[in-house]
């Protein structure tokens, strides 16, 4: 028997137009029937089964469920039992609140942080400026993930002395040879990460991810994509899946780290090919593609730029070699892989795309994730080849930009987060929010994208290239629809229209830009069911 809900008295948010938005138009009712959307509309217009349940949405604006375009969903959920260091600006703060949590939690093993700005230390990142805080050992991952800072007790608990330094990262060691305290890029890939990941149980691990699973769907979200895979992370998710359904879609890129031994290369994208084989047949768990890292973080001074950064002799160049690159995303799209490439800096955003026109396949939706400095002409290109550009406009915080003018120089950065010219150029536009690097909330995100003010510190008035600012309509069509449409899932989710998914969510708010942290989830529907309700806290 068919179960309906009729939906009463509410905003619900269409498009007036395809893709790109220029507005939204607002219907008054909406009818599911199971767990499809049957009817959007005004209900004057429509018959009403009699058997049917009625909510009255009480004015409340109803939108499609959001997709987290670029998350790593464990990692946020073992994030959320860290130390938060993303309110400290300088060494004494940091100190103070490492040695705070210490004493209040005399029997944890490690001391694990996050959200650490490298700005707020002047970059310098030593063992020694821990050491006396605590004997444990002391891991700090940086806010942007690309750098870890380590006391003495983990970096002998890790064995950083002793290992080597591969290509694409490095551990940051005194004339001996001795790690001195920092690790970056692939050295927390390759050392730090499955190192971290080896002290946790198994229940540990399940844990994190119901937590991060609970909050996902706490904020809205009715479906993410896992942007860094790796085999045992798989298997977690498999498990969690098998033991309670997720409740919203999950679509991941499989990582392949960078090395010189092209052969070791390959096989990543060999067992990513062999798994989206087997995840093919449901698009709800499935992998997409691989995913590649092609350069850092301007805070961290290792994105790859076409001019050096301030006080350097020469610029950062991208990890991989510009024919390796082509060759693996080769391999990938010949076997109907999608790529994503990491391309942060305008020198690895212009070789992504270089390799992406010389080898993509029309209609594989390559993408490029993040895009923080690119050239004008390269943000046409954009739009010319099909690349999807997949954003993540929490990034562009004010809070977090005041670094990049002592980095690179004021006039570069009016380069910075060009998301309206990669969509005025016809770049398919897809937002995230890359937690745990940032907070995984949407509508702060939705803020910085629109009035280019800062979520984190909303009582100043600084902004970061308004000009390059997308209107409300503009931005929720790159986090619903946009969003689905660069995970393949456009035509079965991401719009509120009638044959498609009922994923949905209703909020309180007043649905314009500087409203938008007021904004609060009153329900979130995934698949037709209400897996959060806020009056109650139901979550299913």
């Amino acid at each position: 028997m068919t179960t309906t809900t009729v939906f009463r008295n509410g905003r619900i948010l269409v498009p007036s137009q395809p893709l790109p938005h220029s507005g939204n138009d607002f219907a008054e009712g909406m009818i599911i029937e199971d767990n499809r959307i049957a009817y959007v509309g005004s209900l004057t217009d429509t018959t009403i089964p009699s058997n049917a349940t009625i909510v009255d949405l009480e004015n409340r604006v109803v939108l499609p469920g959001f997709i987290d375009a670029h998350v790593h969903i464990v990692q946020f959920g073992h994030s959320l039992r860290k130390v938060d260091l993303i309110e400290c600006t300088s060494l004494e703060q940091i100190r103070e609140t490492i040695s705070s949590y210490a004493k209040a939690n005399p029997s944890v093993p490690r001391i694990l942080c996050r959200g650490w700005i490298q700005s707020s230390t002047k970059g310098i990142a030593l063992a020694s400026m821990l050491d006396d805080l605590d004997p444990r050992p002391i891991f700090i991952d940086s806010f942007d993930l690309h750098s870890m800072w380590c006391n003495s007790a983990a970096l002998d608990e890790m064995g950083a002395h002793s290992a080597p330094d591969l290509p694409g990262g490095r551990i940051h060691r005194d004339g001996d040879g001795r790690a001195l305290g920092l690790l970056e890029e692939s050295a927390l890939i390759n050392l730090a990460w499955p190192y971290l990941e080896s002290t946790y149980l198994t229940e540990d691990k399940i844990s994190a991810l119901d937590v991060a699973v609970s909050s996902y769907t706490a904020a809205g979200y009715t479906g993410v994509v896992d942007m860094a895979m790796d085999e045992d992370t798989w298997a977690l998710l498999e498990q969690y899946r098998r033991e309670k359904p997720f409740p919203f879609h999950v679509a991941a890129h499989w990582l392949v780290p960078f090395s010189n031994d092209q052969h070791a290369n390959f096989k990543y994208v060999d067992q990513a090919i062999e798994l989206r084989r087997k995840t093919s047949d449901d698009p709800t768990f499935c992998i997409a593609g691989i995913k590649l890292v092609c350069d850092g973080v301007v805070d961290g001074c290792t994105a790859a730029l076409f001019q050096p950064y301030t006080g350097r002799s020469s610029p950062e160049d991208p990890i991989w070699p510009a024919e390796m690159l082509k060759e693996v995303v080769q391999r990938a799209d010949a076997a109907g892989l999608q790529c994503a490439i990491h391309a942060i800096g305008d020198k690895a955003i212009n070789q992504a795309i270089n390799v992406l026109s010389q080898v993509g396949t029309p209609g594989r939706r390559h993408r490029i994730e993040h895009l923080e400095l690119s050239t004008s002409e390269d943000a046409k290109r954009l739009g010319q080849l099909g690349i999807t550009a997949s954003v993540q406009p929490v990034h562009s915080d004010p809070a977090l930009f005041k670094a990049w003018p002592g980095l690179i120089g004021h006039d570069r950065c009016k380069r910075a987060f060009a998301y309206k010219e990669f969509l005025d150029g016809g770049a398919p536009l897809a937002i995230g929010t890359d937690a745990p690097t940032a907070r995984h909330l949407p509508f702060p995100n939705l803020y910085n994208a629109t009035t280019r003010r800062s979520a984190l510190e909303p009582d100043t008035t600084n902004t970061v290239n308004p000009h390059f600012g997308l209107s409300l309509a503009e931005a929720t069509a790159a986090a619903t629809t946009g969003a689905a449409y660069a995970r393949f899932a456009d035509s079965w989710t991401g719009t509120l229209k009638a044959g498609l998914i009922a994923d949905f969510l209703v909020v309180d708010t007043q649905w314009t830009p500087d409203r938008l942290l007021e904004a609060k989830v009153a329900q979130t529907w995934y698949r037709g069911k209400k897996v959060f309700d806020m009056t109650n806290n139901l979550k299913a």
